[in-house]
């Protein structure tokens, strides 16, 4: 018996290999997140963040340009089911599902209620976070004016 043990994680895609400490039992190894700077913007509607170029002139794919009316980062939350048609309301935030927002993450797409945080990641990827969990994990970088001021906006 080995007084550590290989963990295989993956991250982004790619294998990595760490050599954890075998605590002898049940107990599970823990961990604490590196020291990273991220870049964070708390969504509220269609177009208000900063990579969403909505009002913009955007490279249309089958040439030329048009203006860009939905958000590039965070859509236009679209689903077909009757449940989240006209005002009803997300019981999850208390924002009817119109004002929801649409994500493509790494590991799939995920709904954008109004107020989550949207980090981009150390590999430029996009991801949301709900406002409890990112004040529990993140601190404002001193000196920073990308500090967004905590305005809900009327819907």
């Amino acid at each position: 018996m080995s007084d550590s043990s290989i963990l295989l994680v993956c991250l982004a895609g790619e294998a990595k290999s760490l050599s954890v400490p075998n605590y002898g039992g049940p107990t599970m190894p823990r961990f604490t997140k590196k020291p990273v700077e991220v870049d964070a913007h708390q969504w509220w509607k269609n177009g208000d963040h900063p990579d969403d170029k909505v009002g913009e002139q955007v490279p249309d794919p089958m040439g030329g340009t048009y203006e860009a009316v939905e958000g590039q980062v965070v859509r236009f939350f679209r689903r077909p089911e009757p449940h989240y048609a006209g005002d009803l309301i997300h019981q999850g935030c208390g924002y009817p599902w119109h004002a929801h927002g649409w994500i493509d993450t790494l590991e799939g797409g995920h709904q954008v209620c109004p107020g989550d945080w949207i980090i981009t990641g150390v590999q430029g990827e996009h991801y949301p976070c709900k406002p409890g969990i990112f004040e529990q994990t993140y601190l404002p970088v001193l000196g920073s004016d990308s500090v967004n001021k905590l305005v809900s906006p009327s819907f």
